[in-house]
Formats: structure tokens, sequence, C-alpha cells
């Protein structure tokens, strides 16, 4: 050990005296390891280097999660002889804080998986949890327990978190209450709470955390996810309320979001990079809505890189695949040392005043800015942010003149990476309701947690909204395809099964040959599970007039399925959810919304942006066991549709050698393996949508009708076509008279009608 220390020392002295002449030396990894966990360099053994301790869950690095090596070749902190790193478990704070009332079993610490109960004195009655876990993020499960009885107080008691202290038993109007945290735990939430003339208390409430504490991917969505939602939520400038609270964005663009991403050294690179995602899946699933907000987006450290200006949003249109590659693309150079947090408000700050400027005083009151910035904190450069963020709240606020403005502006911090310092971040938030400052352990799912802000009640009705990535849950298929409808026609003792797709809570379009020849309602049942019972009776059902099966017998062609199309209506509407909600169909206001389409747009505005090139990729669904699965194809279009359909003309039941016969421009035509090799469609796939994910909104084009052979050993299954095989869709854009002619009936009060654009 002797010979080790004294080496350490002369390697340390060489490299003192290299560093005059420029030249770095490189750490070691002696005495690094740590005990039960293992650890990553972010580059290697070279000098601006992070070592981050990795651990099991329920388990931290002690007594460092960090150290960073410098250019002398040691570690910062170094490690220590009598203190070796080892993976500590999860500690939660102490819960005997509770009045009035017994915690058991009274223990000096409590860790992960430690179970806790709470128990009021006589005369007290018990608020939030019972009993309470403690979590592998250093939380305990549920609420904050609270003992109290009415006292005739104008608010309740607001109770005691755990590891904290509070000052203030009095809880009237306008009396105050403080909190501080014990021991070696800090504060997030409000520190004072002040009894509001409502009946509850301001700010935010606190709770003790631990350096280890982290918050969760629920928790986020809980808060942020709600949060934002709001300020997405749009109404008609009709001046109608809402829960009582009126909504303030309306669609002409007031939404501005500022967004930072921290790349200094301290940041490691998949901190960056699962932001960026986050970032992209944020602005993706934000354009869901109606509204369309202006960003501003950068990415700093020393130095700042702007690579969103959100004054180009008035100069040009910002399409939003632009944004997103911008993001995406954006590379971290070599020379990110030192961080500027600063620079970073002050830049957001002068985008502001030139909006301001743009748009004038008056009309500046009705933006609403949203704030979001990831980094760690350590900012070493620039000054203190505090004041620049005082000055965008004064210019948001109107330096506080008249009613409170505190509603327009909404400051987030994510706080990312190893180190995190907690209190120089804290002060920056801004905003009311849920808490605005999270410690994130990672941010690789922080994109799930914003993909779920679309998911609230508002929004849900909105057609074609999914989820686009496995949940995880057994209704994971469901919300990715939330608007599948199972169809089965039992009659005669024969039954058949097609599929359809819900296009409002009371209609279900399909194909019309599902349907034989005296087919009552009553022979039809729909499977939808919305929780409401997975399946439907039909009221009645109607199939486009022009269909006839027997109608080119004489031109022969034995079955002529052209006007394939039919619109079931329930018995009792769909309740609307995330598992089951409608897709988008042609030629509706709705899906002019969700296509971005701005003014007056028309169906044929639509069709060319769904269908512009004369290959373009679709997918239709098959049934497999009680779930679906996709299948792709291309539908040949233009130049490509005559070699395609000339292969309907060797399909049973065809003797005509003309394919225009059974093959009428009502169809899309798809199959074969040149120039790709598409899926083809099976029995029991009958009447599903085939459709295009347009910017996480589902669009259907057309529904499957009928196919040139039978590839398929049974029903439903993902079977590859081969060279001559081919499937026949009916274009829902030539069946648009039918569609509104139900769907958009306006004479009637059993349903509400969807809006149709003009033909």
């Amino acid at each position: 050990m002797g010979i080790s220390v004294h080496w350490s020392w002369l390697a340390a002295l060489s490299c003192l005296l290299c560093m005059g002449g420029e030249v770095r030396c490189e750490c070691t990894e002696t005495n690094m390891q740590i005990e039960g966990g293992d650890y990553k360099l972010t580059k290697q053994l070279k000098a601006g280097s992070m070592l981050v301790y990795n651990c099991p869950e329920g388990y931290y690095p002690y007594p460092a999660m960090t150290r960073l090596c410098q250019p002398s070749g040691s570690w910062r902190p170094a490690p220590k002889r009598f203190t070796p790193q080892r993976c500590r478990i999860v500690e939660c704070p102490d819960p005997s804080v509770l009045e009035y009332g017994n915690v058991s079993p009274p223990q000096e610490k409590y860790f992960v998986d430690n179970e806790t109960t709470y128990e009021c004195y006589s005369g007290y009655t018990m608020r939030g949890s019972s009993s309470r876990v403690c979590l592998p993020n250093g939380k305990w499960s549920g609420s904050t327990p609270i003992c109290s009885r009415d006292s005739g107080d104008h608010c309740a008691d607001p109770g005691i978190p755990a590891g904290a202290s509070r000052t203030g038993n009095i809880f009237g109007i306008d009396d105050t209450v403080r909190y501080s945290c014990n021991g070696n735990l800090f504060l997030v939430g409000s520190k004072e709470r002040v009894c509001q003339e409502n009946g509850q208390w301001s700010g935010k409430e606190p709770a003790c955390y631990y350096k280890h504490t982290y918050d969760t991917s629920l928790e986020v969505s809980e808060a942020f996810g709600s949060a934002i939602k709001n300020s997405l939520t749009t109404l008609e400038p009709t001046g109608d309320i809402q829960e009582g609270r009126k909504i303030r964005v309306s669609k002409n663009g007031t939404l501005n979001i500022y967004i930072a991403v921290d790349i200094s050294e301290s940041i490691t690179e998949k901190h960056i990079n699962d932001s960026k995602k986050a970032i992209t899946t944020l602005i993706s699933k934000i354009s869901a809505f109606s509204v369309n907000p202006n960003y501003e987006i950068l990415f700093f450290s020393s130095d700042m890189f702007e690579v969103v200006n959100i004054v180009d949003f008035w100069d040009q249109d910002m399409v939003l695949s632009t944004i997103k590659d911008r993001v995406n693309n954006f590379v971290v150079g070599d020379k990110n040392t030192g961080t500027n947090l600063n620079q970073v408000f002050r830049t957001f700050e002068e985008r502001m005043g030139l909006i301001k400027e743009r748009v004038g005083e008056e009309a500046f009151k009705e933006h609403r800015h949203v704030i979001i910035i990831f980094t760690d904190g350590a900012y070493n450069m620039g000054g203190s942010p505090v004041y620049s963020v005082k000055r965008i709240k004064n210019m948001v606020y109107m330096n506080n003149t008249g009613p409170s403005r505190e509603e327009y502006l909404d400051i987030y911090i994510f706080a990312i990476g190893e180190e995190l310092f907690d209190e120089d971040l804290k002060p920056l938030t801004a905003g009311i309701g849920d808490k605005h400052y999270f410690r994130m352990k990672d941010v690789e799912n922080l994109h799930e947690t914003f993909d779920s802000i679309i998911d609230e009640e508002d929004v849900k009705g909105l057609c074609g909204l999914h989820k686009d990535y496995d949940t995880g849950g057994k209704d994971s298929k469901r919300k990715r395809y939330p608007w599948v409808a199972f169809i089965i026609v039992q009659k005669d003792g024969i039954s058949k099964k097609c599929l359809g797709s819900l296009v409002s809570p009371d209609f279900v379009l399909t194909a019309a040959h599902c349907f034989p020849f005296g087919t009552l309602p009553e022979n039809i049942i729909v499977e939808i599970d919305d929780g409401d019972g997975k399946v439907k009776k039909v009221k009645t059902f109607k199939t486009h007039d022009n269909y006839d099966i027997n109608a080119k017998v004489e031109e022969k062609v034995k079955e002529f399925y052209d006007y394939d199309v039919a619109l079931l209506q329930l018995e009792k509407p769909v309740v609307i959810s995330t598992a089951a909600r409608p897709i988008c169909i042609p030629c509706t206001k709705e899906t002019s919304e969700a296509l971005k389409l701005v003014g007056a747009s028309t169906c044929k505005q639509q069709e060319q942006l769904l269908l512009k090139t004369h290959l373009e990729k679709l997918t239709f669904l098959t049934r497999t066991s009680n779930t679906v699965n996709e299948k792709d194809v291309h539908a040949k279009l233009g130049e490509n549709r005559g070699e395609c359909i000339r292969h309907a003309l060797s399909a049973p039941g065809i003797d005509t050698d003309n394919p225009e016969v059974p093959v009428t421009e009502n169809f899309l035509c798809t199959g074969g393996r040149n120039p790709y090799r598409d899926h083809i469609s099976c029995p029991g796939d009958s009447g599903g949508a085939v459709f295009k994910n347009y910017e996480h909104r589902t669009i259907q084009v057309a529904l499957v009708s009928w196919g040139s052979k039978n590839l398929c050993t049974s029903s439903g299954g993902v079977v590859e076509s081969d060279d001559t095989s081919r499937d026949f869709h009916i274009n829902l854009f030539r069946v648009v008279p039918f569609l509104k002619s139900v769907l958009g009936n306006d004479d009637q009060d059993e349903y509400a009608p969807l809006e149709f654009l003009e033909i």
C-alpha cells in the first residue's frame, strides 16, 4: 500500500509539472470500485470525464454519487480511505412527526419496503393514508396522514409531511404556517402557506427529500401533465366557463413554449439524448391539440445554441417535422465546459420582449408562457438567474398591476444529472397549481410521461388520438387502436366475422358484404370494450344505396363489391375513453384540424395530403386470437394503378378481360412484392380500417373489401402477398355523400352529427 501511495504522489507531481506545458494527465480507476454496484465513465479516464455510480433499485451510491476527473489526474471528490464507496439502502423521511396520533412501528430509521400504520387519538379524525410503504425512490406511498377535529377553522389542518417541522397551529383566514425539514433533508414545495378566503392553502404542499429522493414518471405525469393540459385545452371564443374557469388559450396561437437543455460536462450524453426524445414527444403530442404553440428551443453550456427561434413563427410557417429534426440533429460538441443558466433566462426574456413589441401590450396580455428547463443547476458563470426570472415575472405579470396574472406564466425545472443543486433551482420555478420542480433520477421514460398529457378528459373525444407505443398493460393494444371494432353476424346458423371502425360514439363503419341479404340488427353483435360492457347491440344499420353484389353478373363478374360500405348505429353510445374513441374519417372539419389544415380547407386538400404519392404506405389490421396486429401495404396510385388492378382478372368468378369492370375508381389497390412486399388480407379482415397515422392522429382513408387470392391458412393472421395477389379497398373519399347522409345528418336529435366539409 505504501508503494502505491508513494507512486500516486509521484504521478500527481509529474502531472502538475506537465500541466505547465499544457499536458493533461489521465485519472486512474484505483479505489473507484463500489460495493454492490458498478460505475460508468463519460469520457474514459480523460480530464473532464465524469464517473457515475449505479446501484440496484432501492439503493443509492454512498458517500459520493459521481466523481469528476481533474486535469491533475485526481478525482473530485477524492475517495475516502475509511469510507469505502458502497450501495446504501434507500431511507425514507421519519413519519413520526404526526400530531395527535400514533405511528407504528416506531423505528429510529425507515427503509425501503418498511410499512407504517397510523392511528389518531380519541376525538380526532384521520385524513390521508392510514398505512404507507417506503418506496424505492425515497418517498412514502399514499398521502400525508393528518389527525384533526372540527375546530371551526376556516382552512383544514394542512398536516406535517414526513421529516418536517411546522410552526403555526391556527388555521383562520390569513393565518400562516411555516415548514422546515429535519436533519439532512431539504424542502420541496412551499416553506410558507397562507389560509385563503376560499378555504384553501396558498402555495404547494411541501415535502422533505433526501439527496437520493427522486420523482417518478407517474408523479410527473400527474403534476406536469395535468397542468400543461390546462394550457392546451381550448374552447371556441364564446366566453364559456368550464368548471368555473375560463380557458384563456384560444386558437390564434397565443401559447409560447420555451425549452432549454443543459449540455455541460456535468450532464451525461444519455441524459441529453433522453431529454431530446422527451422534447420531440412533447412537441408531437401537443400537435394533436387544436392549439399551435410557438417554440423557442435551445441547448446551453457556457455557450448557447439556439435550434429554434420563436421569432421565426411570425416570419414563416414552421413545419412540425422541421422543429423535431432540428432538435434530433443537434450534436453536442467538445466545447461544452461551464454552465451559464442565466444566459438562458435572459434569452427567453429578450424573446418575450420581441413578442410584446410585435403584438402590442394589449394582445400580449393574452399570451401564456411556459418555460421548461432540463439542468442539474450547476451553473458557474453568468451569475444567478434569479433576477432574470424576476424580470420575466414582472413582464408577464404586468408589474403586478391589476388582477393576478400568475396563471399566464409557468416555469418548470426538470432536475437531471447525478448531482443536483436543488437550492439554486427551486427558486426559479413559477406558476400556480401543482408542483413545478421535479427531481428526475433519469428521463428515459419521460417521453411516455409527456405522451400521457393527451389522455385527459377534456380531449379524449378528439378523433384519431391513440397511444403510439406499447404501454405494457393488458389494454395496450386497445389504446393503440382505440377505434377498432369486432363484428359478428349470426344468421341461419352461420357465423361471419368482420372488422369495423368506431367513427363516432354512435356509429361503426364496416363493409356492406358482411351482412347477407335478410340480415336484421338483432343478428349483429359489435365488440368494443369501453368499460361499460364489451358487447354492443345494433339499433339499425344502413348499406350504401348503390351496393349490389349481383350488379355485373351479365358482364361476367359473379360478385361485384363497388360501394361496399355500411354504417351500424349502436343501441347505446360508446363510452369514450383512452381505450375507446373514434378514428378520423375523410372530409370532416375535425380531420382538417388533425391534419393541421388552416382556413377554409377542402376535401380535395385532405386527399392530396393523405394520398399524395403513387406508392402510398398504408396500414390495416387483422384479428389474431383476442387481439389485432398490423399489416403494412402500399396503395398503387396514378401510373402504378393499372398494373395493380389487372391482377383482379385472375380472381375466382371474374371472366371479363377488362379489370376496370370489377375494380372501379372507387377502389384502392394494394398487394404484390414489387417494389415492396405487401401483406395481404385474410378472411375476417373485411370492413377493417385502412389508415394512416399523421402526427399522432389516425386517419382512415379506406376499408378492406375483397381480394384476388386467399393465401391464409386460417381466419386472420399476418400473411405476405405473392407476386399476383392483390387486395381492393373502398376509398372513403369516393363515398363521402353516403357518410355525410348518415353521420352528418342534423335533421335528427338521436346523436350528435359530424361536421363535414362542403364537397
